[in-house]
């Protein structure tokens, strides 16, 4: 797993101010660009995945399908297909849906301080997860996950926390689904 690559370092109207390599950005706290893809099934499912045990941060937590940063000279969305692709196996159409910042402190001494564009996607095939990336995966219901996330939030990833109320609030996962 390569976790050295530079990141784009933005203010907080996501416009670009630099780029820094990635595991300095994150012991600086420095707000970088990144993003977070959100899959449903044709029954309103999300795709969780639970990151691999070999992740520099919120190893064997749950999150949704995938995130990453996008590379310099790269679209936030064509980062998006890309990491899909890496992460899970495979590609579908994306749309935005909105984007937040947040930050959370991690036991390592890293922070992440992002501004995270949000997308989502509709996927009913095979899974091919990369096992350097992925442990586990599984599509629950927006109300399991919403209980989880009140009884057991320490099973799932800070910003996966912070993102699904903000799906939940603007209806996506219904939304997305057609359900």
């Amino acid at each position: 797993m390569n976790n050295q690559h530079d990141l784009i370092l933005v203010n907080d109207k996501d416009e670009a101010l630099g780029t820094m390599e990635k595991m300095e950005a994150h012991r600086k706290a420095l707000l970088h660009r990144a993003f977070s893809v959100f899959i449903f099934n044709n029954k309103g499912e999300m795709l969780l995945q639970q990151r691999a045990l070999g992740k520099y941060h919120s190893p064997g937590l749950w999150t949704n399908a995938c995130c990453s940063h996008p590379r310099p000279g790269e679209t936030t969305l064509a980062a998006a297909q890309r990491r899909l692709k890496e992460e899970l196996g495979f590609v579908v159409p994306l749309q935005k849906a909105f984007d937040f910042i947040y930050t959370a402190n991690f036991d390592n001494g890293l922070t992440e301080n992002e501004f995270d564009h949000v997308f989502t996607g509709i996927y009913e095939g095979a899974i091919l997860p990369d096992p350097t990336e992925v442990k586990s995966f599984c599509y629950k219901s927006l109300a399991i996950i919403r209980q989880e996330l009140k009884h057991t939030p320490e099973q799932y990833t800070a910003w996966f926390a912070i993102a699904f109320p903000m799906m939940e609030k603007q209806g996506i996962g219904g939304r997305v689904s057609g359900v």
